[in-house]
C-alpha cells in the first residue's frame, strides 16, 4: 500500500464514510429513536476511535441592550455506537442503535430545528460528519394542554429557544411558547407564555401572565415589567384519562387568579 494514498486518507481524501439512517425522522420528548449507522471505508484501512452522534439544537443569545443576537448550539445528548475498530478498504458496516429522546428536547414548532450530528474520531484525519434534521412533535401530556388551551381561546404566536440559565434546568436554555388571547380574554390579557418541564409522567408548565394595561397604574406596571405574573401547573398521566374540561379549569384558575390580583 503506497504511502501517497496514507497520506491521503489522513487528511481525509479517500477516507471512510459515515451515514446515519433513522427509521422514521418524527418523534417527541421521551421517545425511543432508532436508525442505522453505515461506515463505508476509503482507499485505505483507518482505525476508527468511536462512532458518536449529538442529539443538538441551537438557541438565541441577546445582548445586554438586545441590540443584536447570536445562536448557540446546545448538545442535548451524546450518544457513542461504537469503540475503537478498523474499516477495512470499501468495507462497509451497519450498526443499529436505539437512543431515547431525551424529555427537554424542544419541539421543532416555527423555525426551531433539533437535529442528530453523526461523526467519526479518526486518527490523524478530518472527521466526517453527517447531519440529520428530525421533527419532534408535542408529548401527549404536551398536546393536552395545547387543546385546552386552544379551546380557551388561545392561540400560538410564537415558539422560541432563548438563552436562559436559571429556568434552562438541564440545559442553558428554554423554549418559550408565546400564546395570543382571543375572545374573553383578549382584553384581560396581552400574551401568555408556557415553559414546559417534561418527566416521565408528569409535566410541569411555568406560566408566565401578561396582563393587559387597564388604567394609568397599569401603564405604569407594564413599563416595569410589573404586570407578568409567574404561575406553576401541573399535568399528570391520569388527566389523559379525565375530561378535558377539567385541565381547561385549572388553566382558568390559575389565569383569573392573576388577573384579580
Amino acid at each position: 500500500m503506497s504511502t501517497f494514498k496514507k497520506v491521503l486518507a489522513s487528511v481525509g481524501i479517500g477516507a471512510t464514510k459515515v451515514d446515519t439512517y433513522l427509521y422514521t425522522t418524527d418523534t417527541m420528548p421521551g421517545a425511543t429513536l432508532k436508525g442505522e449507522v453505515y461506515v463505508i471505508g476509503g482507499d485505505v484501512a483507518q482505525n476508527i476511535e468511536q462512532i458518536y452522534f449529538y442529539v443538538a439544537t441551537k438557541y438565541k443569545c441577546e445582548s445586554r441592550n438586545s441590540s443584536f443576537h447570536s445562536y448557540e448550539e446546545c448538545k442535548l445528548l451524546k450518544h457513542q455506537v461504537t469503540q475503537r475498530f478498523t474499516i477495512k478498504p470499501k468495507e462497509e458496516k451497519i450498526i443499529p442503535f436505539s437512543i431515547e429522546v431525551p424529555c427537554r428536547t424542544p419541539l421543532t414548532l416555527g423555525q426551531q430545528e433539533v437535529y442528530i450530528r453523526t461523526g467519526l474520531d479518526i486518527g490523524m484525519a478530518v472527521n466526517p460528519k453527517d447531519w440529520d434534521y428530525i421533527s419532534v412533535q408535542p408529548h401527549p401530556l404536551m398536546k393536552r394542554v395545547l387543546t385546552a388551551l386552544e379551546l380557551l381561546g388561545f392561540y400560538l404566536y410564537e415558539a422560541n429557544c432563548k438563552h436562559n440559565v436559571y429556568l434552562g434546568r438541564d440545559y442553558p436554555f428554554v423554549q418559550e411558547l408565546e400564546f395570543r388571547p382571543r375572545g374573553k380574554y383578549q382584553r384581560l390579557l396581552d400574551e401568555l407564555e408556557v415553559i414546559f418541564y417534561l418527566e416521565p409522567n408528569l409535566l410541569e408548565m411555568l406560566l408566565k401572565i401578561d396582563r393587559r394595561a387597564r388604567n394609568l397604574a397599569g401603564l405604569v406596571e407594564e413599563a416595569l415589567d410589573a404586570d407578568e405574573s409567574y404561575a406553576r401547573l401541573y399535568v399528570s398521566s391520569t388527566d389523559l384519562n379525565q375530561p378535558l374540561q377539567n385541565l381547561m379549569n385549572k388553566i382558568e384558575t390559575v389565569i383569573q387568579r392573576y388577573i384579580n390580583d
